[in-house]
């Protein structure tokens, strides 16, 4: 069972509000989501970088979209593990995109990567990998 862009934002909007504050979400397709967060001026540490916390929640946020997205609407859905690799420094004064692709879809366990980019660089930023558990379906 999918879920539409729409439905997800819907579903965010009544369930998690605010985790659409900083962040739109510009597509989804078949295990997949690109996600734009727009970077202020609290996203930003010393070196005016973006921070590291900032791009873990970009990349956490698409791979919940993503899954939402592929299975439909499992708001328990949680993650279980992430990781990331930082690549180069991002530009404090662009936003960021996340690019999601899920790689590995089972019925407990799904495993996807995210490549975060400043937006209009062609390098990403980073490389995050991330794993979500999925609740058992009750019958």
């Amino acid at each position: 069972m999918h879920a539409t862009k729409q439905e997800i934002i819907n579903f965010l909007e009544t369930e998690f509000a605010p985790s659409l504050k900083h962040c739109t979400i510009v597509e989804v397709g078949e295990k997949a989501a690109t996600l734009i967060w727009h970077v202020t001026e609290k996203d930003l540490r010393p070196g005016n970088t973006v921070s590291g916390p900032t791009m873990m929640t970009l990349a956490d946020f698409a791979l919940y979209v993503a899954i939402l997205a592929e299975i439909g609407i499992v708001g328990l859905a949680v993650t279980t593990s992430m990781n990331i690799n930082f690549l180069r420094k991002p530009e404090a004064n662009k936003d960021l995109r996340g690019e999601c692709r899920l790689l590995k879809v089972g019925k407990s366990i799904i495993y996807g990567e995210v490549l975060v980019y400043s937006e209009g660089v062609e390098e990403p930023v980073a490389h995050i990998t991330g794993s979500y558990s999925i609740p058992p379906q009750r019958y």
